[in-house]
């Protein structure tokens, strides 16, 4: 069946049911009996989905139900922010739709969360929630049992939120959502529905057929021909050319034609956090964002810029000066699906509204048809020199994994798990400190492997999008490489693993403190022994230490694999014993506090939140 309209079933003075149209132009006399919930689950099923993430709740049982009846599998985490964070790296890595569910209330105030990171990391999430039935809210009538303004709350904090209020709109405004879902930057989606209308029982009447072309874009936006070959006119006209992508290049998929046409105009590539593995870090044209120094000097360097799927924030400096070549001496190419996003934060020539994807591609072919040796050649010399400053910083990285510490020194661990798991497994990355020193240490080499929360730097979060990766992705590899801060956070979502067999391996960083804001408060309050790595006292900080907990106990005690190492050597083979117990695994270990507390470029991260000293 497609997606009808839909009526509640009254009750005619001789007590049989009439059925309430809506004013489609177009119905049908036979009828079918069924519940909303079962409505908008059939309208998923249209839209491909194959996976809910979400808790179980009696205000949705008829949904919940219909998601089982039609095929669609439910994972139900401990916490519903996992679920959201679930849905949306879900989608980050598949390019599809994430849903996610939370019912009324106390559900939706857990979903919150959820919603405002995976709203700022773009990722394209659709959350149903359920609300107390029609007739005691919108307005309130005062007191009403578990019910706040949730339509207005995600509203304020996701790309479109809104609620239905009869049963005739229930196709009506999931068609919206669903275009919403797909309408320029990915965001978090929110529709509300009254407990009463998701589990009632209505008569509906199919509408004319009902295809996902019928009421959204299914073809990615465009660029015209004439804007293409201005595009390529200025890139190759304009001396030294550089590409930056951000997380749009990984939202379209178009990591290969990317690498395309950086290989064509020969062109070094610096990404935004969020855009991280744009190409693979292992390619001579990659300037990896960990090289801050270096990715400055590129940037100012560069006479044309080529900038696809970014918005230039505040983690790019703005796309200000001393950071960046002044605009008015750099000519610019943006590309973005986000309208708004053009020009917004960084001076363009050209600004193109397209769908990265189909925009790289197209570029492609055009620089295809046209002589660019002259151009590769320009650009040998330059690209050679970013090469050998990229590799000699490495191997000052790389000095660091050869110090001795009581307890492992912290750059070994993301080191020793990329020469344990597949290239092509998935990284996630959580915590303070922890992010840093993985970053810094962890070479991405296949598109989308390294996931974050680049935008918001939620703690805890990399939990349950580990789980949503692997229920995305269930042959290939996934771990997650985390602080014993960010572990506190969902650590009862390693039930989940277990439950819903999802094999995700956890490596937990534990130097029992809060180690990126201990830092900052000791500089302020003891700075001389700090910079000189002096120990200092319990005087020296603020409520930063925390207490042990033994993450592998906990894991088994939750039916998964425990591991516990101290030194380097113990590390890897407690990870291949991981791989090989074949379920959700945890490796508690301790990692030397002092050391971890001076992650690299700590400098750079406290610069990023300053105004940049020139104007744009």
């Amino acid at each position: 069946m497609r997606p009808a309209n839909i009526s509640p079933r009254r009750k005619r003075p001789d007590g049989t049911a009439r059925v309430l149209h809506d004013h489609h132009p177009m119905t049908s006399t036979n009828d079918e009996t069924m519940t909303g919930g079962e409505l908008l689950v059939r309208m998923l099923r249209a839209e491909g989905v194959e996976v809910v993430f979400g808790i179980i709740d009696g205000t949705y049982l008829q949904l919940t139900r219909s998601l089982r009846d039609h095929g669609i599998r439910l994972i139900t985490p401990r916490h519903e922010s996992s679920a959201v964070h679930m849905a949306g790296s879900y989608a980050r890595t598949t390019g599809k739709l994430g849903v996610c569910i939370a019912s009324n209330g106390p559900g939706v105030a857990n979903a919150l969360p959820g919603v405002a990171v995976e709203e700022g990391e773009g990722n394209r999430v659709l959350l149903i929630t359920t609300c107390r039935r029609t007739g005691i809210i919108r307005p309130d009538r005062g007191g009403t049992f578990q019910h706040f303004d949730q339509v207005g709350t995600i509203g304020a904090m996701s790309k479109w939120s809104s609620a239905i209020e009869s049963a005739d709109r229930i196709a009506e405004l999931m068609r919206r959502g669903l275009r919403e879902c797909y309408r320029g930057r990915p965001g978090v989606v929110h529709l509300d529905v009254p407990e009463d209308l998701a589990n009632g029982e209505f008569d509906v009447t199919p509408p004319m057929l009902q295809q996902q072309e019928q009421y959204r874009r299914i073809e990615p936006a465009a660029a015209s021909p004439p804007l293409v070959r201005a595009a390529a006119d200025l890139l190759t006209t304009s001396g030294r050319v550089m590409i930056h992508a951000g997380s749009g290049v990984g939202h379209a998929l178009a990591h290969g034609a990317l690498l395309e046409v950086a290989t064509l105009l020969n062109a070094p590539v610096t990404t935004s956090w969020a855009g991280r593995g744009a190409i693979p870090e292992s390619l001579r044209l990659a300037v990896p964002m960990i090289h801050i120094d270096l990715n400055n000097r590129v940037r100012n360097e560069a006479d044309a810029v080529l900038s696809l799927g970014t918005r230039f924030g505040e983690t790019d400096w703005w796309g200000k000066p001393p950071y960046w070549r002044r605009g008015t001496e750099q000519r610019h190419v943006q590309v973005d699906i986000d309208e708004q996003m053009l020009g917004m934060n960084k001076v363009v020539d050209l600004a193109v509204l397209a769908d990265v994807g189909v925009f790289l591609a197209a570029l492609r072919d055009e620089l295809k048809e046209r002589d660019l040796k002259s151009l590769r050649e320009s650009q040998e010399a330059w690209v050679a020199g970013i090469e050998a400053e990229r590799k000699q910083e490495r191997e000052t990285f790389d000095a660091a994994l050869e110090l001795e510490t009581e307890r492992i020194h912290t750059p070994n661990v993301p080191v020793i798990c990329q020469q344990v798991f597949d290239d092509d497994s998935f990284l996630v990355i959580d915590g303070g400190n922890t992010a840093v020193w993985v970053n810094t240490y962890h070479e991405v080499r296949h598109p989308l492997s390294a996931i974050s929360t680049a935008k918001f730097g939620m703690l805890g979060a990399g939990i349950g999008q580990a789980l949503g990766i692997q229920a995305a992705h269930p042959g290939r590899q996934v771990y997650c490489i985390l602080g014993d801060g960010a572990m506190g956070f969902h650590p009862q979502e390693l039930e989940t693993a277990i439950r819903n067999d999802l094999p995700v391996i956890f490596v937990v960083l534990c130097d029992l403190q809060w180690g990126m804001v201990k830092l900052t408060q000791q500089i302020t309050l003891k700075p001389e022994e700090t910079l000189l790595r002096k120990p200092v006292g319990p005087e020296g900080s603020i409520n930063a230490d925390l207490g042990e907990i033994r993450f592998d106990d906990l894991a088994r005690s939750m039916g998964a694999h425990g591991e516990r190492v101290s030194t380097k050597e113990e590390l890897e083979p407690a990870l291949r014993r991981c791989i090989e117990a074949g379920r959700c695994s945890v490796v508690h270990v301790d990692v030397d506090p002092q050391e971890h507390l001076w992650a690299p470029g700590l400098m750079h991260f406290k610069a990023m939140h300053q105004e940049p000293e020139e104007p744009a």
